[in-house]
């Protein structure tokens, strides 16, 4: 029997590699947003929501605004995490707020809002007198009338990196955010919000 040369064996050991990379790397879960797919994890709420050509869109109704309590249009997806990466681009259109959050059992866990004033990362103490807490604020994290801003969120146990547009990543940590999550939205108040390239991935 010839022996394996050590080029082919360092060879093989690459290929391998790239293959687990390339596994590791394949989404768990995405929302190609086309007119013809059926998402059954998803749940436009809140607003005539325009599904095509790998764009989500809606404008708010002022109406349906106030007959949910002040809470403009929304996008549920039903689909558990507990350590993922979820992935997300938005487009504003007079806007006041753009809030992606991720819910438990119990209630909210895990939230970003962003404003014309900035973005700020939020917790939701199991047990305490406040409704939330920041655990990070980002004034230069502004909503882009009428521009994409990509957003990556990465959920790994109690911490949280997340990463806005072109800006650098922050890293936020909250016991909370380790719980399991059962669903996760992006939601707005005011004006038109167009999403695009929503996939979850570990």
């Amino acid at each position: 029997m010839n022996p394996i040369k050590p080029r082919r064996i360092i060879a093989l050991v690459v290929a391998v590699a790239a293959s687990a990379a390339n596994l590791a790397a394949e989404p768990l879960f995405t929302d190609s947003f086309t007119a013809l797919d059926n998402v059954a994890e998803r749940r436009a709420q809140r607003g005539d929501w325009q599904i095509a050509d790998g764009i989500a869109k809606c404008t708010q109704d002022d109406a349906l605004y106030k007959k949910y309590k002040d809470h403009g249009p929304i996008i549920f997806y039903d689909f558990p995490t507990t350590d993922a990466t979820l992935r997300y681009a938005f487009r504003p259109r007079g806007c006041k707020t753009v809030v992606f959050t991720l819910n438990g059992e119990r209630g909210h866990v895990f939230r970003l809002v962003t404003s014309e004033k900035g973005s700020n990362s939020r917790a939701f103490p199991p047990n305490g007198d406040r409704k939330s807490i920041a655990t990070h604020v980002a004034p230069d994290w502004k909503l882009s009338d009428g521009q994409w801003t990509q957003v990556k969120v990465t959920i790994e146990g109690k911490t949280a990196t997340v990463k806005f547009g072109d800006e650098d990543p922050i890293q936020v940590e909250h016991v909370t955010y380790a719980e399991p999550k059962r669903n996760f939205s992006v939601g707005f108040a005011f004006g038109e919000l167009e999403v695009k390239d929503l996939t979850v991935s570990k």
